[in-house]
Protein backbone atom coordinates (compact mmCIF):
# COMPACT_ATOMS: atom_id res chain seq x y z
CA UNK A 1 0.00 0.00 0.00
CA UNK A 2 1.56 3.34 -0.92
CA UNK A 3 1.63 6.32 1.21
CA UNK A 4 0.54 10.08 0.15
CA UNK A 5 3.35 12.24 -0.27
CA UNK A 6 3.92 15.73 1.16
CA UNK A 7 5.42 17.93 -1.32
CA UNK A 8 6.61 21.39 -0.70
CA UNK A 9 4.17 24.18 -2.42
CA UNK A 10 6.65 26.89 -4.59
CA UNK A 11 4.90 30.22 -5.29
CA UNK A 12 6.09 31.80 -8.45
CA UNK A 13 4.65 35.08 -7.54
CA UNK A 14 6.44 35.48 -4.50
CA UNK A 15 9.05 38.61 -4.14
CA UNK A 16 11.50 37.28 -2.12
CA UNK A 17 13.46 35.21 -4.81
CA UNK A 18 16.39 34.32 -1.98
CA UNK A 19 13.81 32.69 -0.17
CA UNK A 20 11.82 30.93 -3.47
CA UNK A 21 15.24 29.45 -4.81
CA UNK A 22 16.16 28.44 -1.64
CA UNK A 23 12.37 26.29 -0.90
CA UNK A 24 13.43 25.40 -4.96
CA UNK A 25 16.51 23.54 -3.77
CA UNK A 26 15.33 22.17 -0.42
CA UNK A 27 12.80 20.53 -2.52
CA UNK A 28 15.08 19.85 -5.32
CA UNK A 29 17.45 17.39 -3.24
CA UNK A 30 14.49 16.08 -1.31
CA UNK A 31 12.37 14.87 -3.46
CA UNK A 32 12.68 16.14 -7.19
CA UNK A 33 9.35 17.05 -7.10
CA UNK A 34 7.06 19.73 -5.63
CA UNK A 35 3.78 21.99 -6.52
CA UNK A 36 3.72 25.34 -8.14
CA UNK A 37 1.08 27.96 -7.86
CA UNK A 38 0.51 31.29 -8.78
CA UNK A 39 1.96 30.46 -12.66
CA UNK A 40 -0.33 32.98 -14.18
CA UNK A 41 -1.61 29.99 -16.47
CA UNK A 42 -5.64 30.79 -15.91
CA UNK A 43 -8.35 28.16 -14.62
CA UNK A 44 -10.50 29.04 -17.93
CA UNK A 45 -7.41 28.19 -20.05
CA UNK A 46 -6.39 24.98 -17.85
CA UNK A 47 -10.27 23.59 -18.32
CA UNK A 48 -10.51 24.58 -22.21
CA UNK A 49 -7.02 22.10 -22.99
CA UNK A 50 -8.79 19.70 -20.67
CA UNK A 51 -11.93 19.69 -22.90
CA UNK A 52 -10.48 20.26 -26.40
CA UNK A 53 -7.87 17.23 -25.30
CA UNK A 54 -11.33 14.73 -24.20
CA UNK A 55 -12.70 16.00 -27.68
CA UNK A 56 -9.74 14.48 -29.64
CA UNK A 57 -9.36 11.58 -27.85
CA UNK A 58 -12.98 10.39 -28.40
CA UNK A 59 -12.29 10.70 -32.57
CA UNK A 60 -11.96 7.31 -34.29
CA UNK A 61 -8.81 5.78 -33.96
CA UNK A 62 -8.52 6.29 -38.11
CA UNK A 63 -9.23 9.80 -37.57
CA UNK A 64 -6.77 10.18 -34.45
CA UNK A 65 -4.20 7.67 -36.63
CA UNK A 66 -4.40 10.59 -39.53
CA UNK A 67 -2.38 12.44 -37.24
CA UNK A 68 0.34 9.83 -36.07
CA UNK A 69 3.61 10.59 -34.77
CA UNK A 70 6.25 12.17 -37.21
CA UNK A 71 9.44 14.46 -36.09
CA UNK A 72 8.00 13.29 -32.57
CA UNK A 73 5.12 15.58 -33.05
CA UNK A 74 1.77 14.14 -33.00
CA UNK A 75 -0.73 10.88 -32.20
CA UNK A 76 0.88 7.98 -30.19
CA UNK A 77 -1.32 5.30 -30.11
CA UNK A 78 -2.05 3.20 -26.59
CA UNK A 79 0.78 0.82 -26.29
CA UNK A 80 3.21 2.46 -28.79
CA UNK A 81 5.48 3.42 -26.01
CA UNK A 82 7.22 1.38 -23.20
CA UNK A 83 9.17 3.70 -20.58
CA UNK A 84 10.23 1.28 -18.65
CA UNK A 85 12.05 -1.30 -21.03
CA UNK A 86 13.21 -3.72 -18.80
CA UNK A 87 9.38 -4.92 -18.60
CA UNK A 88 8.29 -7.85 -20.45
CA UNK A 89 4.99 -6.30 -21.66
CA UNK A 90 3.49 -5.15 -24.45
CA UNK A 91 3.46 -1.35 -23.51
CA UNK A 92 2.01 1.64 -21.50
CA UNK A 93 -2.00 1.76 -22.37
CA UNK A 94 -2.01 5.23 -22.52
CA UNK A 95 -2.26 7.27 -25.83
CA UNK A 96 -1.10 11.13 -25.91
CA UNK A 97 -0.51 13.78 -28.59
CA UNK A 98 2.48 16.09 -28.51
CA UNK A 99 2.73 19.46 -29.73
CA UNK A 100 6.59 20.74 -30.16
CA UNK A 101 8.51 24.34 -30.62
CA UNK A 102 5.44 26.46 -32.29
CA UNK A 103 8.18 28.00 -34.38
CA UNK A 104 9.66 25.15 -36.41
CA UNK A 105 6.32 24.12 -38.30
CA UNK A 106 6.38 20.50 -37.55
CA UNK A 107 3.68 20.03 -35.64
CA UNK A 108 0.67 18.41 -36.77
CA UNK A 109 -3.00 19.86 -36.06
CA UNK A 110 -6.73 18.44 -36.17
CA UNK A 111 -8.30 20.10 -39.27
CA UNK A 112 -10.03 23.10 -37.68
CA UNK A 113 -13.60 22.11 -39.43
CA UNK A 114 -13.40 19.13 -36.90
CA UNK A 115 -11.68 20.53 -34.30
CA UNK A 116 -12.57 24.31 -33.70
CA UNK A 117 -10.35 26.69 -31.34
CA UNK A 118 -8.10 23.11 -31.12
CA UNK A 119 -4.89 24.83 -32.18
CA UNK A 120 -5.51 28.24 -31.09
CA UNK A 121 -6.29 26.42 -27.27
CA UNK A 122 -2.75 24.59 -27.85
CA UNK A 123 -0.77 27.46 -28.80
CA UNK A 124 -1.96 29.83 -26.23
CA UNK A 125 -1.25 26.78 -22.97
CA UNK A 126 1.75 26.60 -25.16
CA UNK A 127 3.54 29.66 -24.95
CA UNK A 128 1.94 30.64 -21.49
CA UNK A 129 3.31 27.34 -19.41
CA UNK A 130 6.41 28.37 -21.79
CA UNK A 131 6.68 31.61 -20.18
CA UNK A 132 5.98 30.20 -16.37
CA UNK A 133 8.59 27.59 -16.85
CA UNK A 134 10.91 30.02 -17.89
CA UNK A 135 10.47 31.73 -14.68
CA UNK A 136 10.92 28.96 -12.47
CA UNK A 137 14.09 28.03 -14.55
CA UNK A 138 15.49 31.42 -13.33
CA UNK A 139 14.77 30.69 -9.71
CA UNK A 140 16.00 27.32 -10.49
CA UNK A 141 19.26 28.71 -11.65
CA UNK A 142 19.58 31.04 -8.21
CA UNK A 143 18.82 27.98 -6.11
CA UNK A 144 22.23 26.67 -7.56
CA UNK A 145 24.14 29.51 -6.64
CA UNK A 146 23.92 31.06 -9.70
CA UNK A 147 23.17 33.85 -11.47
CA UNK A 148 19.58 34.29 -12.07
CA UNK A 149 20.28 34.12 -16.27
CA UNK A 150 22.84 31.27 -15.95
CA UNK A 151 20.28 28.69 -18.17
CA UNK A 152 20.39 31.58 -20.95
CA UNK A 153 24.10 32.77 -20.85
CA UNK A 154 24.96 28.80 -21.59
CA UNK A 155 22.06 28.79 -24.89
CA UNK A 156 19.55 26.54 -23.14
CA UNK A 157 16.73 29.19 -23.34
CA UNK A 158 17.63 30.28 -26.96
CA UNK A 159 14.85 28.64 -28.63
CA UNK A 160 14.32 25.97 -26.24
CA UNK A 161 12.81 22.39 -27.58
CA UNK A 162 9.70 22.52 -25.30
CA UNK A 163 6.97 19.67 -25.95
CA UNK A 164 3.17 19.63 -24.49
CA UNK A 165 1.87 16.37 -24.22
CA UNK A 166 -1.92 15.92 -24.20
CA UNK A 167 -2.02 12.39 -22.55
CA UNK A 168 -5.55 9.99 -22.03
CA UNK A 169 -5.59 6.98 -19.67
CA UNK A 170 -8.30 4.84 -20.67
CA UNK A 171 -10.62 3.29 -18.13
CA UNK A 172 -11.18 -0.17 -19.41
CA UNK A 173 -8.38 -2.41 -20.20
CA UNK A 174 -8.19 -5.68 -21.81
CA UNK A 175 -8.15 -8.74 -19.47
CA UNK A 176 -4.62 -9.61 -19.31
CA UNK A 177 -2.31 -11.80 -16.66
CA UNK A 178 0.66 -9.51 -17.14
CA UNK A 179 1.15 -6.20 -15.58
CA UNK A 180 0.18 -3.40 -17.57
CA UNK A 181 0.76 0.31 -16.14
CA UNK A 182 -0.60 3.85 -17.83
CA UNK A 183 2.66 4.85 -17.78
CA UNK A 184 5.28 2.27 -16.57
CA UNK A 185 8.23 3.70 -13.94
CA UNK A 186 10.97 6.26 -15.66
CA UNK A 187 12.13 9.48 -15.53
CA UNK A 188 11.73 12.68 -17.43
CA UNK A 189 14.47 13.61 -20.03
CA UNK A 190 15.30 17.78 -20.26
CA UNK A 191 14.75 20.32 -17.40
CA UNK A 192 11.75 20.08 -15.83
CA UNK A 193 8.31 19.15 -16.09
CA UNK A 194 5.12 20.36 -15.31
CA UNK A 195 2.28 18.77 -15.21
CA UNK A 196 -1.50 19.10 -14.46
CA UNK A 197 -4.21 16.36 -14.37
CA UNK A 198 -7.52 16.19 -14.18
CA UNK A 199 -7.70 15.68 -10.39
CA UNK A 200 -8.17 11.95 -10.74
CA UNK A 201 -6.76 10.96 -7.74
CA UNK A 202 -3.56 8.28 -6.36
CA UNK A 203 -2.24 7.78 -9.79
CA UNK A 204 0.63 9.34 -10.38
CA UNK A 205 3.06 8.48 -7.98
CA UNK A 206 7.30 8.78 -7.48
CA UNK A 207 9.93 6.64 -6.06
CA UNK A 208 12.67 8.84 -4.53
CA UNK A 209 15.06 6.65 -4.18
CA UNK A 210 15.83 5.33 -7.59
CA UNK A 211 18.28 2.33 -6.85
CA UNK A 212 16.61 1.58 -3.57
CA UNK A 213 15.46 -1.54 -3.40
CA UNK A 214 12.32 -3.10 -3.08
CA UNK A 215 11.47 0.54 -4.57
CA UNK A 216 9.13 2.38 -2.06
CA UNK A 217 6.48 3.91 -4.20
CA UNK A 218 4.40 7.01 -2.93
CA UNK A 219 0.92 8.58 -4.59
CA UNK A 220 1.39 12.31 -5.37
CA UNK A 221 -2.27 13.84 -5.38
CA UNK A 222 -3.06 16.76 -7.53
CA UNK A 223 -3.33 20.07 -6.26
CA UNK A 224 -6.18 22.18 -7.70
CA UNK A 225 -4.81 25.04 -9.49
CA UNK A 226 -1.08 23.88 -8.89
CA UNK A 227 1.17 21.97 -11.27
CA UNK A 228 3.48 19.35 -10.60
CA UNK A 229 6.69 20.02 -11.34
CA UNK A 230 9.75 17.53 -11.50
CA UNK A 231 13.22 17.57 -12.04
CA UNK A 232 14.45 16.05 -15.64
CA UNK A 233 17.85 13.70 -16.77
CA UNK A 234 19.32 16.77 -18.15
CA UNK A 235 19.17 19.09 -14.81
CA UNK A 236 20.14 16.26 -12.55
CA UNK A 237 23.52 15.80 -15.09
CA UNK A 238 23.95 19.51 -14.82
CA UNK A 239 23.79 19.29 -11.07
CA UNK A 240 25.41 15.66 -10.55
CA UNK A 241 22.70 14.37 -9.16
CA UNK A 242 22.42 17.33 -6.65
CA UNK A 243 19.09 17.26 -8.07
CA UNK A 244 17.30 14.47 -8.53
CA UNK A 245 15.05 13.47 -11.71
CA UNK A 246 12.94 11.06 -9.88
CA UNK A 247 11.46 7.92 -10.68
CA UNK A 248 7.96 8.16 -11.68
CA UNK A 249 4.26 5.84 -12.93
CA UNK A 250 0.91 5.84 -13.46
CA UNK A 251 -1.27 3.05 -12.60
CA UNK A 252 -3.78 1.66 -14.73
CA UNK A 253 -6.61 4.32 -12.51
CA UNK A 254 -9.61 2.52 -13.49
CA UNK A 255 -11.72 5.44 -14.86
CA UNK A 256 -10.88 7.92 -17.57
CA UNK A 257 -7.95 10.17 -16.65
CA UNK A 258 -6.33 13.04 -18.46
CA UNK A 259 -3.28 14.92 -17.94
CA UNK A 260 -1.32 17.00 -19.74
CA UNK A 261 2.90 17.28 -19.26
CA UNK A 262 5.14 20.07 -20.78
CA UNK A 263 8.42 19.30 -20.85
CA UNK A 264 10.95 21.93 -21.29
CA UNK A 265 14.38 20.57 -23.00
CA UNK A 266 17.57 22.78 -23.82
CA UNK A 267 18.51 24.37 -27.26
CA UNK A 268 19.08 21.08 -29.41
CA UNK A 269 22.67 22.39 -29.82
CA UNK A 270 23.05 23.10 -25.64
CA UNK A 271 26.00 21.50 -23.94
CA UNK A 272 25.05 19.00 -20.76
CA UNK A 273 28.17 19.22 -18.42
CA UNK A 274 28.32 19.36 -14.38
CA UNK A 275 28.40 23.05 -13.17
CA UNK A 276 31.21 23.86 -11.35
CA UNK A 277 29.55 24.75 -8.09
CA UNK A 278 27.86 21.14 -8.25
CA UNK A 279 31.57 19.34 -7.98
CA UNK A 280 34.83 19.02 -6.19
CA UNK A 281 37.79 16.83 -5.37
CA UNK A 282 35.59 14.96 -3.55
CA UNK A 283 32.44 15.45 -5.63
CA UNK A 284 34.14 14.80 -9.28
CA UNK A 285 31.68 14.78 -12.42
CA UNK A 286 29.48 11.31 -12.84
CA UNK A 287 28.20 12.20 -16.52
CA UNK A 288 30.41 13.09 -19.61
CA UNK A 289 29.40 16.51 -21.30
CA UNK A 290 26.99 15.61 -24.24
CA UNK A 291 24.77 17.67 -26.94
CA UNK A 292 21.14 17.99 -25.86
CA UNK A 293 20.34 16.46 -29.07
CA UNK A 294 22.01 13.53 -28.91
CA UNK A 295 20.96 12.65 -25.09
CA UNK A 296 17.30 13.33 -26.44
CA UNK A 297 17.34 10.71 -29.72
CA UNK A 298 19.43 7.96 -27.83
CA UNK A 299 16.45 7.98 -24.90
CA UNK A 300 14.15 8.46 -27.53
CA UNK A 301 15.14 5.23 -29.67
CA UNK A 302 14.83 3.18 -26.15
CA UNK A 303 11.36 4.42 -25.81
CA UNK A 304 10.62 3.71 -28.85
CA UNK A 305 12.38 0.75 -30.23
CA UNK A 306 13.68 2.93 -33.67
Amino acid sequence: MSEALQLPIVDLSSPDCISTANAIRQACMDHGFFYLVNHEVEEELLKEVFEQSSKFFSLPVEEKMKLAKKNHRGYTAPYAEKLDTSLNTKGDSKESFYIGPLADNLNQWPLEEDLPSWRSTMETYHKKVLCAGTRLISLIALALKLDEDFFEKVGALNEPLAFSRMLHYPGDLDSSSEEIYGASAHSDYGMITLLVTDGVPGLQQVCREKSKKPQVWEDVPSMNGAFIVNIGDMMERWTNCLFRSTLHRVLPPGQERYSVAFFINPNKDCIVECLESCCSESCPPRFLPIRCLDYLEERLRLTYGS
